[in-house]
């Protein structure tokens, strides 16, 4: 048995140990000491760098356990009891950040439970047809595609599996898209399959559910139910009722597991995939999810078998719920708190910290962010030590100081929204043309309503490196690239300040709702 974080503390606690809530949380990177050899740490160093999202530790491991590992935070990070093969570690070897986080999974595997290695992500696309087809078992396959990587392999592994007089696409321009992404999209599709996806324009209908809405639950909420709405007349319109059809979405494992693998990780990631009307149809069986084994790295691998092109497979991850996520919203005005080392900023965003969902106010601090990551370091330890906040940003220039910009009262609105997109695309413009969108995983350009009476709003940049999306560093950008992005941005009218998100995930997720 091995128990991961919460696995460890609940081994603890089962076979008579104790855990305690920690003086400071530890998200993020953390440097691990390894006591001495032994089969889990077989092939490690005796330091090494690791991956924390935790602040209860465990105080005493249970008799016959001796502790492997620790770091500055916390003297007990893996426990051990060889004689019965039971194992635990408040790290999480499972993210590509934990540096020799694989090589422990090996051990564990396969020399103390003596498994045999059967799991390749490659050459299994024979198999995954198979399964389309036994799980749609000759009715059709309706999708609403986004354009992503997800969607669009698991769009091409069932037309490949099925033909496409089986499968039907349906992409939905909600209004919250990105400039340019409905025409990409219609071009995509058209390569891959003509007549096999039509364009349904609903902005109307989206921006009407959510004008005056704040709150990024509800927010999420009311986008996921919009979809269903719009799923429900296109089906009702296109006789897709009739049995014969059902469901194909693009869900991949992470979201499987920010969605529902425990009564609280479903408040991690409310994702539109999972909202009530969706909830139905996986009750009713009438869903197919070819995808849902994998991660993203992995279904790039399977695009890259379908013959799927970089231009493709190599986009940068977009939420499902699209800008308004990006937009953040606030139902009155306020003024910033000076604080110790900058501003706590009254705009909430998300965070991931432990097993649960956390909405917290933003630090800003009044520094350049460098190369260095020297800031993204001290943000760390910042949000670790303060239970107020789960993000740190820094600016980057603005047109007012930072000690003279406020709160604004401010809804999802088409203004915000142009203004947005409008950033966005000069922030993909200067990424693209300087190589940096290759460089990084993910690159969010968000929208906070803090500045000035005449220039309401700020953009937040938010580069990071990832591999799967579970846990992702900032990363810093070139200072001449960066100087450059924030003077263009600040000619778009509105805006007033630019800010770089210097926090990893956890404690904040990648996105900001």
């Amino acid at each position: 048995m091995l128990g991961i974080c919460y696995g460890q503390q609940l081994m603890a606690h089962w076979l008579g140990g104790s855990v305690r809530k920690g003086n400071k949380g530890e998200y993020g990177s953390a440097i691990l000491d390894v006591a001495g050899p032994g089969p889990l740490f077989a092939g490690w160093s005796e330091r090494e760098q690791v991956w924390m999202s935790h602040r209860d530790t465990v105080a005493d491991p249970p008799a016959q356990f001796e502790v492997l590992a620790s770091t500055a935070t916390c003297p007990i990070a893996a426990i051990g009891d060889r004689a019965r093969k039971l194992y635990g570690v408040q790290f999480h070897p499972e993210v590509v950040h934990t540096s020799r986080g694989t090589a422990l999974l090996s051990n564990f595997l396969f020399d103390i439970c003596g498994c045999e290695k059967d799991w390749d992500p490659r050459n299994r696309l024979p198999a995954l047809e198979d399964e389309v087809r036994e799980t749609v078992a000759g009715r059709n396959v309706f999708f609403f595609v986004s354009g992503g990587v997800d969607s669009t392999v698991a769009f091409t592994l069932c037309l490949r599996a099925l033909g496409p007089e089986r499968v039907h696409g349906v992409y939905v321009d909600t209004g919250l898209m990105r400039a340019g992404e409905t025409e990409f999209v219609r071009r995509m599709f058209d390569e891959l399959g003509a007549g096999t996806v039509e364009i349904d324009l609903a902005e109307a209908q989206f921006l009407g559910a959510l004008a005056d809405v704040v709150e990024p639950e509800a927010k999420r909420h009311i986008i996921g139910e919009q979809f269903v709405k719009v799923q429900q007349r296109i089906v009702e319109s296109q006789h897709l009722l009739d049995g014969n059809w059902i469901l194909g979405q693009g869900t991949i494992y992470p979201d499987t597991i920010e969605s529902g693998g425990t009564a609280k990780a479903a408040l991690i990631k409310t994702h539109h995939n999972r909202v009530a009307g969706i909830q139905k149809l996986i009750e009713e069986k009438r869903i197919v999810e070819p995808l849902s084994s994998f991660y993203k790295d992995e279904v790039r691998q399977l695009g890259r078998e379908l013959g799927l092109p970089a231009e493709f497979l190599d986009r940068h991850p977009f939420p499902g719920p699209g800008l308004a996520i990006r937009c953040l919203c606030v139902g009155d005005d306020a003024e910033l708190r000076p604080t110790e080392g900058g501003y706590v900023v009254p705009v909430l965003s998300v965070g991931v910290q432990g097993d649960s969902r956390s909405y917290a106010p933003v630090l800003a601090v009044d520094r350049f962010p460098t190369m260095d990551a020297a800031l993204q370091n001290e943000a760390s330890e910042i949000v670790n030590a303060t239970a107020e906040i789960n993000r740190v940003i820094a600016r980057v220039d603005s047109v007012a100081p930072l000690s003279a910009m406020r709160v604004f009262e401010s809804g999802l609105t088409k203004v915000r929204l142009e203004r947005l997109r409008a950033a966005d695309s000069i922030v993909r413009e200067m990424s693209k043309s300087s190589g940096l969108d290759a460089k990084v995983w993910q690159f969010p350009v968000v929208l906070i309503p803090l500045g000035s009476e005449d220039r309401p709003d700020s953009v937040v940049l938010r580069p990071i490196d990832s591999i799967d999306g579970m846990t992702a560093q900032s990363v810093g950008m070139d200072e001449q690239l960066l100087r450059g992005m924030a003077a263009r941005l600040l000619e778009i009218g509105g805006i007033c300040g630019v800010f770089y998100d210097l926090t990893h995930k956890p404690p904040a997720t990648i996105e900001w709702e």
